[in-house]
C-alpha cells in the first residue's frame, strides 16, 4: 500500500510540474503578441491610411514570430524529454523552475530587440536578446543532464543515450547559432553588411536541426 501511495504522490508531483510548465510555455507566447499593439487612428481614417500606421509593425512581427517558433521549439525538447521521466525530486524541480524562469524572460527581449530590430547599428537589444537564449540554452542543458544521468534514477530505461545525445545536440543547436552571430556582429562592427548578414544566421537552424538526426539510426520513428 505504501508503494501504491508513492507511485500515486510521484505522479501528482510530475504531473503539476509538467502542467505549470506547460502554462509558462503558454503565457510566455502569449506575452510575445500582446506587445504588438494594434495603431489608434482618429483623423481621416481610409485603408490607406490603416495600411501606413500598420507598416511600422512589420518589424515587431518578425520578431515576434522569431520568438514564437523558438519557444515552440524549446517546448517540443521539453515535452519529449518529460515523455521519460517517471521519477520526482527537488532538484528537478528547481532545475525546471530555472528553466521556466529563462522562458518567461522571453517577451521582454523579444520586445526589447522588435523595437529596434531595423536598428543594426544598435548592439544592446541584439545582446539582451542573444544572451536571453542562451541562458535558456544552458538551463535546457542542465535540465537534461540531471535527468539523463543514470544515477538519478529520473528517467525511465526508454530514454537511451542516443535519444539523450540528439536531445542534448538540439538543445545546444539554437543558442550556439545565435551567439555565433552576435560574435560575428561584435567582430565586424564598422561593417554594418556584415552585421546585416550576420542577424540571418538563425534561418540555418532548421538545417542545423536536421544534421542533428545524421548518424541516429538507433532512435525510433517518434524522435527522428
Amino acid at each position: 500500500m505504501s508503494d501504491q501511495n508513492s507511485a500515486i504522490n510521484t505522479n501528482f508531483h510530475l504531473e503539476r510540474m509538467i502542467l505549470f510548465s506547460d502554462a509558462v510555455f503558454a503565457i510566455a507566447i502569449t506575452l510575445l503578441v500582446i506587445d504588438i499593439r494594434v495603431p489608434e487612428l482618429h483623423d481621416h481614417i481610409t485603408d490607406k491610411a490603416i495600411l501606413a500606421s500598420l507598416a511600422p509593425l512589420v518589424l515587431k512581427f518578425i520578431g515576434f514570430i522569431l520568438s514564437f517558433f523558438l519557444i515552440a521549439l524549446f517546448w517540443t525538447v521539453h515535452h519529449r524529454i518529460f515523455t521519460f521521466v517517471e521519477t520526482y525530486t527537488p532538484r528537478l524541480l528547481w532545475l525546471n523552475l530555472l528553466y521556466l524562469f529563462s522562458i518567461i524572460l522571453m517577451p521582454f527581449s523579444s520586445s526589447l530587440y522588435g523595437e529596434y530590430f531595423g536598428d543594426i547599428q544598435f548592439l544592446v537589444p541584439y545582446t539582451v536578446y542573444v544572451l536571453n537564449i542562451c541562458l535558456i540554452g544552458v538551463t535546457n542543458f542542465m535540465l537534461l543532464r540531471y535527468i539523463g544521468n543514470p544515477k538519478n534514477n529520473i528517467a525511465n530505461k526508454a530514454l537511451t543515450p542516443e535519444i539523450l545525445r540528439v536531445g542534448m545536440l538540439r538543445t545546444v543547436i539554437s543558442p550556439a547559432v545565435f551567439f555565433i552571430s552576435l560574435l560575428f556582429t561584435f567582430l565586424t562592427p564598422a561593417n554594418i553588411w556584415f552585421a546585416i548578414i550576420a542577424r540571418f544566421f538563425p534561418v540555418f537552424i532548421p538545417l542545423a536541426m536536421r544534421l542533428s538526426r545524421l548518424g541516429a539510426k538507433k532512435l525510433p520513428a517518434t524522435e527522428r
